[in-house]
């Protein structure tokens, strides 16, 4: 692999992440020559990297060639959810026959760092940390093809998602991860499923419908 290659990469990692986790607001510009700066970099690993993440839906090419962060609507916020729903629950259903009981302690273990993050308020942390024990999931079947369209939905509801968690402790009155962890534990898919579900409505699904219906109002 050249430098220039590996750089790009790195570029684009860096920024997908940042969006992933919600690091970038919705509604953020972005320009070449920014990010290019900030990075330390010439703008041709930027121009790469912008590229492939607009072909994911994750940056938006404005008319004036700038780029920016997609607003959220609440229609594409339901079309999104709803494809995050039936995509987990397919990967996790399918993930039972093959899970371990070491990966089941790895989840375990993420979950409690998880606890730790959502004390200390570490929102970065709390959202990387879900993603891992959702991943640790999914990839436990070695046949899984649907990590990385799970991924490209979680980079499009990323930025939106922080925008939502504010006062997060409300969304983890009941930890759907424990259920999870429960599940795998006694190899009950059915059980599975519906703690999938939950978990995911049950996040911020309720409060980014609520916040997205009180933003299209008319003030």
């Amino acid at each position: 692999m050249s430098k220039d290659t590996t750089e790009q990469e790195a570029v684009y990692s860096r920024l997908r992440q940042a969006i992933m986790v919600g690091a970038i607001e919705p509604g953020t510009h972005l320009t070449m020559r920014g990010l290019a700066a900030a990075m330390n970099l010439s703008p041709t690993p930027i121009r790469e990297a912008l590229r492939r993440l607009n072909s994911e839906h994750a940056i938006e090419l404005l008319p004036n060639r700038r780029m920016t962060v997609p607003v959220m609507t609440l229609g594409r916020f339901e079309e999104l959810v709803s494809l995050r729903i039936a995509l987990e629950v397919h990967a996790a259903a399918r993930s039972v026959r093959y899970i371990s009981d070491v990966v089941i302690d790895e989840m375990q273990q993420i979950d409690l760092r998880m606890d730790r993050a959502l004390v200390n308020d570490d929102l970065d942390a709390l959202t990387i940390l879900n993603h891992q024990f959702h991943r640790k999931l999914y990839a436990a079947n070695p046949y899984q093809v649907a990590i990385p369209v799970i991924e490209s939905v979680w980079l499009q509801l990323g930025p939106f998602q922080r925008q939502v968690v504010k006062g997060i402790n409300e969304f983890y009155k009941v930890d759907r991860h424990r259920e999870i962890v429960a599940a795998l534990q006694s190899r009950d898919v059915a059980a599975l499923m519906t703690a999938t579900e939950n978990d995911i409505k049950e996040g911020v699904v309720e409060s980014g419908k609520r916040l997205l219906t009180l933003m299209s109002e008319p003030a």
